[in-house]
């Protein structure tokens, strides 16, 4: 029914069905304010650093921006495309293939943690649908992650005066159609040119694994990880274990890492650039890096990995570090962002 027809002040959307895709964020732009601008807005989240609001606005805006920006900088202009950044170009591509797969029923909207385009800015196009489906870009829930996309959400729908339906979809770790995804990914390489395959995550303070632990397990039992499900660094394991399975990697050829550490304290380990330094040592010459936390490639995958990791690699006695691309626009990961979406219907 065209409800328009009858009532011209309807809209049609109101009728539809809402997804939202949020990812982490990047900069407007590769210069210094643009940066600075960007990191200050992320690193000031209370989840993303879990320090009392005094202390945290000190350490980033007193430390960590001055320390970092202009280095920042340099950095995301090294991976800057024509279109602009990375990650902004395949989200605007997702956007777009899942909007035609799913058809004219849903309403697709890309929206960013941090900057542009705003959360805001994508629920407000999609106010009127009838339900909405927050899908946040992590397929591992993580605090400083997921749960910041979902509190940012809550916070705007709750000045809303008419407030849909809601689904959030908090993980999808080990989702069989991600799994395949990641493993197709892989079959792009011959594997069996490599030496040894690495899987690189994003780090966490150990400090923010244990804070959501609420059965009161991490890092004090030592099967943890299988017996706390919705810990991150548990649905990171279980990611892993998936796709080593489904391309039948044997036991002994692969390592699971994480990166991008920042600050003093204890991150979680191992470490990729400590390991990736180690395989060098031990004869290791050929290396395959997986990287999958992350959807898209970004700075992390594009610059930490496939540039400064590979560069101390080398350095260390290996040959070639090669990085697994990210999943992108690939057609199985947007089966599997449809599969989550059709598989939990209102």
């Amino acid at each position: 029914m065209n409800l328009s027809h009858y009532f011209p002040g309807v809209r049609n959307s109101q009728v539809l069905k809402g997804v939202l895709l949020v990812n982490l964020g990047t900069p407007n732009s590769f210069s210094k304010r643009d940066v600075r601008k960007y990191l200050t807005e992320f690193l000031t989240d209370e989840r993303v650093i879990d320090l009392p609001p005094i202390r945290r606005h000190l350490l980033v805006r007193g430390v960590i921006i001055p320390k970092r920006v202009k280095e920042s900088a340099k950095l995301y202009q090294s991976i800057w495309e024509k279109g602009g950044s990375p990650l902004l170009i395949h989200g605007k591509n997702t956007e777009s293939l899942l909007q035609e797969k799913l058809g004219s029923q849903f309403r697709v909207k890309l929206a960013m943690r941090y900057q542009n385009p705003s959360i805001e800015e994508g629920l407000n196009a999609l106010k009127g649908c009838k339900t909405l489906t927050i899908l946040p870009l992590f397929p591992q829930y993580a605090s400083a992650t997921t749960g910041s996309v979902h509190q940012k959400v809550f916070n705007i729908l709750s000045t809303w005066q008419t407030i849909p339906e809601v689904r959030f979809i908090s993980h999808y770790a080990d989702h069989p159609k991600i799994i395949e995804a990641i493993a197709e990914r892989g079959r792009e390489r011959d594997l069996n040119q490599f030496d040894h395959f690495v899987f690189s995550y994003h780090g966490l303070p150990v400090r923010q694994l244990c804070k959501a632990d609420e059965n009161n397990l991490c890092l004090k039992v030592s099967d943890c990880c299988k017996r706390n499900q919705s810990c991150y660094a548990a649905q990171c394991v279980s990611t892993t274990e998936g796709i080593v399975k489904k391309l039948q990697i044997p036991e002994g050829k692969w390592s699971h890492t994480y990166q991008s550490r920042l600050g003093k304290s204890p991150w979680i380990e191992p470490y990729t650039d400590v390991v990736l330094k180690k395989l060098a040592q031990e004869n290791k010459k050929k290396v395959l890096v997986f990287c999958p936390s992350f959807v898209a490639d970004c700075l992390e995958t594009l610059e930490e990995i496939a540039s400064q990791y590979r560069k101390e690699f080398i350095k260390h006695g290996g040959e070639t570090l090669e990085l697994v691309q990210s999943l992108n626009g690939h057609p199985k990961w947007i089966e599997t962002m449809e599969s989550l979406i059709h598989d939990h219907p209102y």
